[in-house]
């Protein structure tokens, strides 16, 4: 072989050589979307229930309140408000200690409101007594002095 023809049929005179082929790359693809959702329905995401289906609690459901707590001031309010007071009072008195026996081994809300049913059960079953021994004694002095001659 002479000095001036190449070694390889790729190679020129100088020593350059061009770079070998790179492999081709396809072109890049689009994305695939999910089709959009019904109409009226919610969209999805990856670990969501369903749409209409009930979703895991995130922490615990609220505790239920009770009732015979509710009930307690409810009637202890009417009965220092509206016209039977004692009725109201009485039954706010009562339910609210069967309220409060209760939630000692419920596990339910409501002491609260027991507690201050039962309170103001009892101030209106006061109220409701003093009230009535002064109208007797009103009654009795009354007919008392007019008995005795005064206030003729």
């Amino acid at each position: 072989m002479s000095d001036n023809t190449p070694q390889n049929p790729g190679d020129t005179p100088g020593g350059y050589a061009p770079p070998p082929q790179q492999p081709g790359y396809a072109a890049p693809q689009p994305p695939a979307y999910a089709a959009p959702p019904a109409y009226g329905s919610a969209p999805q995401y990856p670990g969501q229930a369903p749409y209409g289906a009930a979703a895991p609690y995130p922490y615990a459901p609220q505790q239920k309140t009770n009732t015979l707590a509710i009930v307690s001031l409810v009637a202890s309010l009417v009965g220092i408000v509206w016209i039977l007071p004692f009725i109201g009072s009485l039954v706010g008195v009562i339910t609210g200690h069967m309220s409060l026996n209760q939630l000692k081994t419920s596990g339910e809300k409501g002491r609260g409101l027991a507690l201050a049913g039962t309170i103001v059960g009892w101030v209106g079953l006061a109220f409701t007594i003093i009230i009535g021994i002064a109208i007797l004694v009103a009654i009795l002095g009354f007919a008392a002095a007019d008995r005795s001659g005064y206030g003729t």
